[in-house]
């Protein structure tokens, strides 16, 4: 499977430069390509297809003055900000055929200077390497600075250089990396993710929730107050902008270190991880939008799901409409309705729960009858519609 290691970049002062060249030049380029497609169909022409468009947005752009200064930079850089062109068209048309899963994909929009985000990759053709002094050889670039907090497993297929909004730099390698499957472990376990809890587990461990944002926030709001009073386009401003991201990164820094954490460890002592797939989306129209946006859930599961496949564990979702807050984990009856404030109940049966703790056992049981057994078919059968044959009562039943 394919992976991603970033690891911190400390260019010099004079190396910024030829970076910022480098973003500007594949931005230009992507621009020059998505202009250009939109003009033909506009015109009612063909659609431009990936090698008339490369000759005539970069091989002859290169001729003409006003683009001469696209040689500087390394081929390599330009003809990815091609592909990244060529991708994201695929995606939109896949999505408008329905062949891609998901919510609609727009069609893609211009780069601009001032996005938060600026990148640029170089494949195994850009020639970079990783020097004895453990630096990292960017062509046209040089050698560039690397906080490595560990050893690659394998040689890199390719490396991307990005500049966040808080000006941090960033090189992203993606190595194909093997399968390290842990021994085998006895326990299975259930996660139900919350707000009042990070994440209840089947066994009744509660993780708390850090809140990073809603810790933040009180330097947050005085860090935009004072940008706000900035004017535009004023130096003063720029500062204040750079310190409200770098505050931001802070806080999504942290919740990542937290959420790999966390993942890593449930990961390592079970041998199954079931959970319910969250509509994130709608739960973020929300007026809990904030706390949804600060749990991070999404990122999280994402994170279980790649480390089970990487470390030979099962991963399971269950249904998003399974009731598993209102069912009751002893007896299996429903309770009618199950307000965000009940966090106990007394099921009729008798059984007394916690709220978080009888979700995350409903989530393991559902899980459990949901996985194929040995002959690839499911453990619980689902339901099926009756026959006409079957319908009724039959003639002669006492």
């Amino acid at each position: 499977m394919q992976l991603r290691y970033s690891f911190r970049l400390s260019p010099t002062p004079g190396q910024r430069q030829a970076p910022a060249q480098a973003f500007g030049c594949a931005r230009v380029v992507f621009n020059d390509a998505l202009r250009a497609r939109q003009d033909a169909y506009a015109a009612g022409l063909p659609y431009i297809s990936n090698g008339d468009l490369s000759k005539q947005v970069i091989t002859a752009a290169k001729q003409t003055p006003e683009r001469a200064w696209l040689g500087e930079v390394s081929a390599v850089v330009v003809q990815q900000a091609l592909a990244d062109l060529n991708t994201a068209y695929r995606n939109f048309f896949a999505s408008l055929s329905g062949k891609r899963k998901g919510p609609r994909i727009a069609p893609p929009r211009y780069r601009s200077k001032k996005d938060n985000r600026q990148a640029i990759r170089f494949t195994k053709n850009a020639r970079f390497s990783i020097t004895p002094g453990g630096r990292l050889r960017l062509p046209k670039i040089g050698d560039v600075a690397v906080r490595w907090s560990r050893s690659l497993p394998a040689e890199p297929s390719s490396v991307t250089v990005v500049k966040d909004a808080a000006g941090r730099y960033f090189a992203s390698f993606v190595v194909n990396v093997a399968g390290h499957p842990l021994p085998q472990a006895q326990t299975e376990i259930g996660i139900d993710l919350g707000l009042g809890h990070f994440a209840v587990l089947s066994n009744g461990r509660k993780i708390g929730s850090p809140r990073f944002l809603r810790r933040a926030e009180k330097k947050l709001k005085r860090l935009q107050r004072a940008l706000s009073r900035k004017e535009k386009g004023s130096n003063n401003r720029a500062k204040a902008r750079h310190a409200v991201a770098r505050q931001h990164a802070k806080v999504a820094d942290a919740r990542r270190e937290f959420h790999h954490q966390q993942s890593t460890r449930i990961i390592r002592d079970n041998q199954t991880v079931i959970v319910e797939d969250l509509a994130v989306n709608g739960l973020a129209r929300t007026r809990l939008a904030k706390s949804v946006h600060d749990a991070g859930w999404s990122a999280f599961v994402a994170m279980l799901e790649y480390k089970a496949a990487l470390y030979g564990r099962t991963f399971h979702r269950i249904n998003r409409w399974f009731p598993s807050s209102r069912m009751c984990s002893t007896c299996g009856a429903l309770a009618e309705s199950m307000p965000l404030n009940v966090r106990s109940w007394v099921c009729p049966c008798g059984a007394a729960h916690d709220r978080d703790v009888n979700a995350a056992i409903n989530i393991l049981t559902a899980g459990r009858a949901e996985r194929l057994n040995a002959c690839g078919d499911l453990v619980r059968p689902p339901l099926a519609v009756a026959q006409v044959s079957e319908a009724g009562s039959h003639r002669g039943a006492a």
